[in-house]
């Protein structure tokens, strides 16, 4: 997926298995972020950072939904553990990840793995990619903020 281009309509089923669409967010912006795993460091940051700010971001008009390949039960104790507001998808196939190019080649450690890259789709109010963060350039610890700095 690119800048331009129109998101899916089908974002896949969240942690209390509801499907989750695009048109659900029709008129609002939407930040869509792909993360490794549940309960680690930089993913806990980052989910962390999204909920401390979610009251801004829904200020500026912004709705937030996480997708990893973890299961459902795993996204249900993540929320409940870290307090989130916001859906979690459970992408246990990759479909999405796959369709969004958030799943690929990724070199830890001088080892080449594929996994979860990290990235953010800022979806406007059409369902159209405005902005695309990726890798290094998402800051967990201040993800929020880069969002509502753009």
């Amino acid at each position: 997926m690119n800048i331009g281009d129109k998101a899916p309509e089908i974002l896949g089923k969240d942690e209390q298995g509801r499907e989750i669409r695009l048109s659900d967010y029709r008129g609002r912006k939407l930040v869509l972020y792909f993360y490794p795993k549940d309960n680690t460091s930089g993913c806990t940051s980052e989910a962390c950072s999204l909920r401390d700010h979610f009251a801004e971001l829904q200020g500026a008009g912004y709705e937030v939904v996480g997708v990893s390949k973890d299961t459902a039960d795993s996204h249900q104790k993540f929320k409940e553990k870290h307090s989130l507001p916001f859906p979690l998808i459970a992408d246990v196939d990759r479909t999405l990840m796959e369709a969004m190019g958030a799943w690929g080649e990724k070199n830890m450690y001088g080892r080449t793995t594929m996994g979860t890259i990290r990235t953010t789709f800022v979806i406007n109010e059409e369902g159209i990619i405005e902005q695309i963060l990726s890798g290094r350039q998402i800051k967990t610890k201040e993800h929020a903020q880069q969002i509502l700095n753009r």
